[in-house]
Parts: C-alpha cells; structure tokens; sequence
C-alpha cells in the first residue's frame, strides 16, 4: 500500500512539473474535475461593513457528491494588516480542471485571468491598497454608501461586476498567463482561508440552492455581507447567470473529456430586454398609406362599401396657359 502510494505520489509530480506555468501559478489542493465549472453568475455587491474589511469574490467549489456549488462573495475581515487576497482559480490541464486556492499575502498573484468583479478584473486588485495600517477603498468598485469616512478614493477600473469563463485554459477558458511578479508572489509569505471564509464555504455546500445541477449557474445566494449568514437583510442573490458547462447529451463526462464553455463575456440576456430605441431626438416617420384607386386623399370609403362604389372627386380643369409642373399629373395628385 505504501509502495502504490509513492508511486501515485511521483506521478502527480511528474505531471505538475510538465503543467504549463499557469498551473503552477497557485496551489493545487488535490481536486482535478472532467467537466468545466460554470459561467461566473452577476450580481451585486453587499454594502460595506466597514473599516478593516476586504471584499473576497464568490466562487465556484466541488464536492464529489453533487459537483459545483457556489461559494457567495462576502466581506472579510483581513488576517493582518497589509494582507491582500488573491482568489483561487480551476485550470485546465492534461484534459481536466485543477482548483488552485486562494491565499493571502502581501501582494496580489495570478488566479487565472477570471472576472470575480469589483476590483478583481483579472489582474491584481483595483479595490484598494493599503497605506499605514490603513485601508483605502476604491468607491467605483466597492458598494460604500456612507459619506463620513476618509479611507476612500474613486478610480475609474474595467470590470467592475463579475462575468465571462471561470476558469484558465482549455476550450472557453480564459487565455491569461503568469508574469514574472505574479509567480513570484505566489513565493511570498502567504497565509490561508480565514475562519470566515470556511464558514462561508462549509454553509454554501450545506445549501442545495447553491449547486450547479439545482441552480443551473444562477445560485440562490450569489453574495453575503457576513460569512456564513444566507439570510435576511443584505443576502444578494444572483441577477442572471452564464449558461452551465455540459457534457455531450445523453452521456456523462469521462475522466480526462474536455467539455467546452461559452466563449468569454458571452452572457444570457437579462429577461425582458428592451427592444432598441431610435437615436435620441430622432423623431418617428408616420405611416403613409395609399388611398385606395379612384379615391381622393382624405376621403375614406363608407363601412360596407366597396372603394370603387365611392363617388370620385372630379379633377380640376387645367388653367389656360399655365404649363404642368414637372411631376404633375392630369387630373390632380392620387
């Protein structure tokens, strides 16, 4: 048993040594999936609690049970000061998708290239930073609504709400690859998931409305303002979601099948989209119709009467000496 260990052991190994450098941007912590995880679902941002607390953007976790279920964003209480959180991230790899853990550390790392939304576009964090044991918040991507607090800046990011592929790599995936700075980061003194988020996580499984195969990529709960808490005031659910990753029909995914995604930044409509509009000031043509043979213009035909049953208005006799106008027909416009 020990010998098969080993063995197991040199081989998994030997395969995160040959991955390409966006896998080895992280932490593998053993769960490889045959089947892509959903779309990221949008939705809103739950008003910030206050100082000292640091957005971390929901995701999509595994369970070998029931498969994907949606871990909501939720303001955290950061670890110690200076610490910034680099969200965990699937990459596909060898024909399967590896989860890779997030982490807190000083600097932001790679996490795959995905849009969590406000702040976390894709690269680094555009939330804030910290100065002086201090905390400043971005307002254009944080949901700060009080007036009297001096910790804030506004700065005008890309991405702001959560969209697009879930996961790096692989068909529909993100293209993102690693820099210098970013794996280097993942070096750096480093801590792991605080007791909120495992609160956080450990409520999300235990909610059947949080798995992929109930919610179909719309989780009941998309984001909370307290960790573990997915009720009552504040609990954000999802506005619309991308559509989940699938097998080919009639069959289960194998281990080591690819199974493709929508393409990037391809979302489902919201319900009911508004139809498009004319350009603002631009003023609608009216409805011309053409007055039926052998009447005049303005003089409809009675109910019940067939056109040429009306009594034609006789054409004006052409003044002597006067030349028709070019366009001009004998009798009188139709």
């Amino acid at each position: 048993m020990k010998k098969l260990i080993l063995i197991l052991s040199f081989l998994l190994a030997v395969s995160m040594f040959n991955a390409p450098a966006a896998s080895r941007a992280g932490v593998f912590v053993g769960v490889s999936v045959a089947v892509a995880p959903p779309a990221i679902p949008v939705y809103v941002q739950p008003a910030w609690p206050g100082p000292g607390f640091i957005w971390v953007p929901g995701y999509w976790a595994w369970d070998p049970d029931f498969g994907y279920y949606w871990v909501p964003g939720v303001w955290v209480e950061a670890p110690f000061a200076g610490a910034l959180w680099t969200p965990g991230y699937w990459a596909w790899s060898d024909g399967a998708y590896f989860w890779h853990e997030g982490y807190w550390g000083p600097v932001v790392g790679f996490y795959g290239g995905v849009n969590y939304g406000y702040g976390y576009g894709g690269v680094g964090y555009s939330g804030g930073y910290w100065r002086g044991g201090t905390f400043y918040y971005n307002r254009t991507v944080n949901n700060i609504s009080v007036t009297n607090v001096t910790n804030v800046y506004t700065k005008r990011v890309m991405n702001v709400r959560p969209s697009g592929a879930s996961f790096n790599g692989g068909p529909g995936g993100t293209a993102a690859r690693p820099t210098s700075e970013q794996l280097a980061a993942a070096r750096e003194q480093r801590s792991a998931l605080t007791g909120g988020q495992k609160e956080q996580m450990r409520a999300a499984r235990l909610n059947s409305g949080q798995r992929a195969t109930v919610n179909r990529g719309r989780p009941a709960v998309a984001a909370t303002p307290k960790p573990g808490v997915f009720t009552g005031r504040g609990v954000i659910s999802s506005g619309r979601a991308g559509a989940p990753s699938r097998a080919q029909p009639g069959r289960k995914a194998e281990t080591g099948e690819r199974v493709g995604t929508p393409r990037r930044g391809a979302e489902m409509p919201p319900p009911g989209g508004q139809p498009e509009r004319a350009a603002p000031g631009a003023r609608r043509a009216p409805e011309q119709r053409r007055a039926p043979e052998g009447v005049a213009p303005g003089l409809r035909p009675e109910p019940g009467r067939r056109p040429e049953a009306v009594q034609p208005v006789p054409p004006k006799e052409k003044a002597r000496g006067k030349k028709e106008m070019p366009g001009e027909e004998r009798g009188g416009p139709r």
